[in-house]
């Protein structure tokens, strides 16, 4: 499970402090009385006369209820302090928005109301001394960290206003919000996906970078950024993919350094190699903007020929210990197989047994499908009902909705039988029984209903937890994320769209950020998440766009890899048991 990071990381110092000029005679004490007011209220306001080189390219967009701010990135590392200020008019006067230094170019300000214009500017700090990562700890503790630094002239202004929008307009919002934490807070040098935006900033996952990719795409043909500049971002990030970040087999680890490719080990030592799972959503990603991608210019040719490379070089096999039917989860050049970690459904992995088993180099037998995946059968199949609603397979209840997001990116699973369910309908029924489980609240945890509902893996107010239904269970704390239900909206259009609306509108100033919705909240705790997690960011723009238009899924089931993983589930068939 993802861990929040809190070694000490020193910010970098830009520039050089300027010296107090020396006084040409001895000034009275009136005098100094107003200088020290003056070097105390000048940053507060931001004033022109401040020193430093102001922050540049700064943009804004009105949007229902909220106007997003955007400006050019300072450095690689990202450890940046700001302030934004807003004014009602052009000359001012400016009021500071943000209550702790602000660590990322991008801010959205949730005003609430609809016609509402304002000005905003945007300074940052010159000569800082401040601890970064302390900063980070701060912001997760609600302490106050003070800020040791001269505060830069201000950037030049720039205005918008809030204003209505229709259904589609506010999807389209919904959807570039969430965008931008792949687009603007993407590693500056890969171009990777950061683990989470309290996590060291040199830290990118693996997982996350795939669903990152499919993100973009929408974005692409959505016209949040062009084409043009998404097949170059991509091919960065891939090509970074090959030449820089370690690999295993052929396989990536979960974690690695965004500036230089290196394995960050992330469960324990051993776990220093490959990872088959989070390497399975990284290639689903790839192979699914392969097939966008299909135009003949330099750079999409480039793009479709690095993955195709990619992919032919994943060594998924290696990942199948001899005599076995399950695949092993990690490997290590150190520690070979120690964990030892043998995974069956029905979870989050099946797209790594599918791609495992459409490989045209390195595949696994197909019946690894039934006698690996689905295991012992009594286990994976269900068969009951909760809340008047059948469950073809799964854990009771259905277990967190991830289970139900991740495989199904770009793997649409109205194609996908087996002998035991159409993958579609059994998710739509774990959606289904997750939203009537709020309902019903058996654990009466405060705010749970109709419009707030979704259990799956996210921060918590004690940290972290894959949290799923169940009644008197440390799994249902009483979070919700809303990565959850709005990830569930191919399968609960309807429930989805309400509890989206719910959670902005009326939640909207509690829960709204720089790139959407924090990552969970706990009324109960009367907490909120301040930070988001690449996981959980990453399935919500291509699961929204496979409800719109089914996008993610036509490009990935169109591609030759969906025709192999259809024929080997056909082929698999006979090594079905029946419960």
């Amino acid at each position: 499970m993802k861990r929040i990071e809190s070694k000490t990381a020193r910010l970098k110092h830009i520039g050089q402090a300027r010296p107090m000029p020396r006084a040409a005679s001895k000034p009275t004490a009136q005098c100094v009385l107003i200088a020290l007011i003056a070097a105390c209220l000048l940053p507060a306001f931001a004033d022109g006369a401040s020193a430093g080189t102001p922050p540049t390219g700064l943009s804004t967009e009105g949007h229902d209820s909220r106007i997003d701010l955007v400006w050019d990135r300072v450095s690689d590392t990202d450890q940046d302090l700001f302030n934004i200020y807003r004014a009602e008019h052009a000359d001012g006067p400016w009021k500071k928005l943000n209550a702790y230094p602000h660590t990322i170019h991008v801010y959205s300000d949730f005003i609430g109301k609809n016609g509402r214009t304002y000005h905003y500017r945007v300074t940052r700090w010159i000569d800082d001394e401040t601890d970064f990562s302390r900063v980070r700890v701060d912001k997760r503790t609600r302490s106050d960290q003070q800020v040791r630094g001269t505060e830069s002239a201000p950037s030049d202004s720039a205005s918008a206003t809030t204003h209505e929008m229709n259904g589609e307009e506010f999807l389209d919002s919904m959807q570039k919000a969430c965008f931008r934490y792949f687009w603007d807070f993407g590693h500056a040098v890969s171009g990777l996906a950061r683990e989470g935006f309290l996590h060291r900033r040199s830290t990118t996952a693996t997982g996350g970078t795939g669903f990152g990719m499919v993100t973009i795409m929408v974005g692409a043909d959505r016209g949040f950024v062009t084409r043009e500049q998404a097949a170059e971002r991509l091919l960065k990030m891939v090509t970074f993919l090959e030449e820089k970040a370690e690999r295993y087999h052929g396989l990536w680890s979960h974690h690695l350094r965004g500036d230089t490719g290196q394995t960050i080990p992330f469960a324990g030592k051993e776990d220093n190699g490959g990872d088959i799972v989070e390497s399975a959503f990284l290639m689903e990603g790839m192979l699914t903007i392969r097939e966008y991608f299909d135009r003949d210019n330099p750079v999409e040719n480039e793009l479709r020929q690095r993955i195709t490379r990619l992919w032919e070089q994943a060594q998924w096999s290696w990942y199948l210990q001899p005599g076995d039917k399950m695949l092993t989860w990690h490997w290590s050049p150190n520690y070979g197989f120690v964990k030892n970690h043998k995974f069956r459904g029905f979870n989050e992995c099946m797209i790594a047994y599918l791609l495992a088993m459409a490989s045209p180099t390195h595949s696994i037998p197909a019946d690894c499908y039934y006698l690996g995946w689905a295991g012992n059968v009594d286990r994976y199949v269900n068969g009951r009902t909760y809340y008047d609603i059948k469950q073809p397979v799964g854990n009771p209840l259905g277990g967190p909705l991830f289970f139900t997001h991740y495989s199904y990116i770009g793997l649409d699973p109205h194609q996908l039988t087996d002998a035991y369910t159409n993958y579609y309908d059994n998710n739509r029924a774990i959606s289904l029984i997750q939203h009537r489980y709020a309902i019903d609240n058996p654990n009466n945890h405060q705010g749970y209903g109709q419009l707030v509902w979704g259990l799956t893996a996210s921060q918590n107010p004690r940290g972290y937890k894959a949290h799923q239904p169940g009644a008197n269970s440390d799994r249902d704390d009483g979070t919700i994320a809303p990565t959850a239900a709005i990830s569930a909206f191919p399968y609960t259009p309807d429930e989805s769209t309400a509890t989206l609306k719910h959670f902005y509108y009326e939640m909207g100033p509690r829960l709204w950020g720089p790139f959407g919705f924090r990552d969970a909240f706990n009324l109960g705790a009367d907490w909120v998440s301040p930070s988001y997690l690449a996981i959980d960011q990453g399935p919500m723009v291509p699961m929204i766009e496979n409800h719109r238009t089914g996008l993610p899924w036509k490009m990935f089931m169109k591609s030759d890899v969906a025709k192999a993983i259809l024929e080997k589930l056909e082929e698999a068939r006979p090594a079905a048991k029946r419960p």
